[in-house]
Formats: C-alpha cells, sequence, structure tokens
C-alpha cells in the first residue's frame, strides 16, 4: 500500500526545509514567502498528491480550521449568497465552513451548536439567532469566537453585521406614500426575531412621520417569514374590514404569499392591491408582475461577518464593533401602482 505524502517528501522533492514547506502550504503563513517559491512548492504538493492531515494539525496548533455556518432554512434563496460572502473569505484563509440549518426551532439550534462545538470549530457565523439567545451568548461568554449576520441577539456583545432596516422600511413607505397611497397595511416579521421587530418599529415611527391613519387590524404580525404566513395574514387582512390600497411586507416571502392570497380571492396586484417586499431574493423580477422591494446586500453581509470573524480568531483581544449596519436600496418592478390619493 502506497503510504501518504509528507511535508518531509515535498521538501526533499523541491529542495527546501520542511518548515518552508509548511508555511507555503499554509494560507495564514504563507505571506512570509516569495510568490515563486510558494507556487513552487504547492504545484510540487499537488503533482505529489499531498493531503493535508487536518486532525494531526489540530492536535498541534488547536485549531480546526474549520468554521460553523449556522442558517435558519436551508431552503430560503435568501441564505446562499450569504454563505457564499462568507466563503469567499474563509476559504482563501484555509478554513472550511460546516453548514447547519436550524429550522428556526431553537431545540434544534441547540443540538446543532452542540455538534459543532463536538466538532471543534474554531468560530460561529450565526444567521439564524433569535433576539434573545441565552445558549449562543454562553457560547460566546466561553471564548469561542461568533458574528451574527443579518439579524442579531440582543443584550449582549456578540459582533453583529445587519442591513439598515429602519431606513429600508422607511424608504419603502416612503415611496408608497410618493405613489399616492394613504391606507397601507402591513404584514410584520416574527416579533422573537430582530429583524421583525426593527422593521415593524421602523413602520410605525415613519407611518406616524408621515400622518398615516394606522388602524389595528391594518397590521397583521407573522409567525414566520414565509410564504405560508404572508398568505394567512392577507386572508386576515382582507376578512378584517381594514381599507386598504397597499400592503408592505416585511420580506418577500411573505410578499409572495401576500401575492396568492390575493389572487385566491379574484384581486390582482397591482391593479387592485400594490405589494411589496424586503431582502430582495432571486428570480423577484421573473414572477409577475414583478416584486418592488429593497435589496439588502446578501454577499456583503457574508463576507464582512467572515473578515470580522478572522480578526477575532487572530487576536481575542482586537476591538469588533458591537453592529456594522450596511445600506439597503429601493428596487422598483411592477407591484406597485400610482394613485391619486384619496
Amino acid at each position: 500500500m502506497n503510504r501518504p505524502v509528507t511535508l518531509k517528501d515535498i521538501a526533499r522533492e523541491t529542495g527546501v526545509h520542511v518548515s518552508t514547506v509548511s508555511r507555503a502550504l499554509d494560507p495564514n503563513a504563507r505571506t512570509s514567502l516569495t510568490r515563486e517559491v510558494v507556487e513552487r512548492i504547492r504545484t510540487t504538493a499537488e503533482r505529489m498528491g499531498y493531503r493535508p492531515n487536518r486532525l494531526a494539525s489540530g492536535l498541534r496548533t488547536k485549531r480546526t480550521m474549520s468554521i460553523g455556518l449556522m442558517i435558519p432554512d436551508i431552503e430560503n434563496t435568501l441564505f446562499p449568497p450569504i454563505v457564499r460572502g462568507a466563503e469567499s473569505v474563509l476559504e482563501p484563509a484555509g478554513y472550511t465552513s460546516i453548514i447547519v440549518n436550524t429550522d428556526s426551532d431553537r431545540k434544534r439550534e441547540t443540538k446543532l451548536v452542540d455538534v459543532l462545538l463536538e466538532r471543534g470549530v474554531d468560530g460561529i457565523i450565526h444567521a439564524a439567532p433569535y433576539r434573545s439567545d441565552p445558549r449562543m451568548i454562553e457560547v460566546a461568554r466561553r471564548g469561542l469566537p461568533m458574528v451574527t449576520v443579518n439579524r442579531q441577539i440582543e443584550n449582549c456583545d456578540i459582533p453583529a453585521v445587519v442591513n439598515d432596516d429602519p431606513g429600508g422600511i422607511a424608504m419603502m413607505l416612503r415611496y408608497l406614500h410618493e405613489n399616492g397611497h394613504r391606507r397601507i397595511a402591513h404584514i410584520a416579521g416574527p416579533k422573537n426575531l430582530s429583524t421583525g421587530r426593527a422593521r415593524i418599529e421602523a413602520f410605525r415611527a415613519t407611518a406616524q412621520e408621515l400622518h398615516l391613519d394606522l388602524p389595528d387590524e391594518a397590521l397583521v404580525v407573522s409567525d414566520y417569514f414565509d410564504e405560508q404566513e404572508g398568505r394567512r395574514c392577507t386572508m386576515q387582512l382582507l376578512d378584517s374590514g381594514a381599507e386598504f390600497t397597499a400592503i408592505l411586507c416585511a420580506n418577500d416571502r411573505l410578499a409572495l404569499g401576500a401575492f396568492d392570497a390575493l389572487r385566491r380571492r379574484g384581486l390582482s396586484c397591482p391593479e387592485d392591491v400594490s405589494v411589496t417586499g424586503y431582502n430582495g431574493i432571486p428570480f423577484l423580477d421573473l414572477i409577475p408582475p414583478g416584486l418592488t422591494t429593497i435589496q439588502i446586500p446578501q454577499f456583503d453581509i457574508g463576507r464582512i461577518g467572515a473578515e470580522l470573524l478572522i480578526k477575532m480568531m487572530a487576536d481575542p483581544d482586537v476591538t469588533i464593533p458591537r453592529t456594522t449596519i450596511l445600506p439597503v436600496k429601493l428596487v422598483e418592478r411592477g407591484s406597485v401602482k400610482h394613485i391619486d390619493p384619496a
């Protein structure tokens, strides 16, 4: 049986010291070598079929070069770009991502965190936290570097990379107002998520600034950020007797559910009711009439989160902002009709 290729074999083949080979094959240590030396050693290692022994390396350095990436719903198209953004930073730095799907379930989250800890991950990027998340706070306090992205955990020091949710909701509500809408309903996100709380608060504050009448029945809170809840909440709005010409939804999937509910009731968008979303998930332009939405920088959320995590892992005493807020933009499509204000 052929034995595995070792660093010594590569050193003998290239005529350099074993320590030089080790540095050349380590993304975090190769900066001390010239590009030519690194390329020659990497090419030789690849030709010889070298595969690093991560287990042995982890025992030596007490690092596994693996990162836990936690997402709430693997079927939600919002999250793949966030994951890709994180991997665009982690992979070149030599880290492997272990992606786990919590299904927005606390028990499952706890179980998966334990799995990641058992695997000895060097850090966690968490895209699925609750506003109150004692388990994750406990893990972070024990010294495991952690960054949340898209959402944040309240009343703790875990760094978060989030979107300008208040600014985005205000932008969309003003856009509807500028298009003549005065009776605007809102399907809010779950209150146990920071995104749900921030967006409903921004809606209320901006409605007050615009002097809009906001009856209680014109605001419905969803249990989940998905199409089924968007459908249920829209049916509730239609059955409530509230008068509205537009529905501002707290995310795109709620808006897609609203499309379906209106269609089932024989109503059309935007002729009868205008609908808007939030997040800018893929393919919204292909679903008639095209959803007007707030586009968040999905790839950059993951990328910046990974950059912050790498800094934390390299230097436990580094100063990281508690909150990094990324800008958003309004994408206008066909789901909003201009009307003459009443």
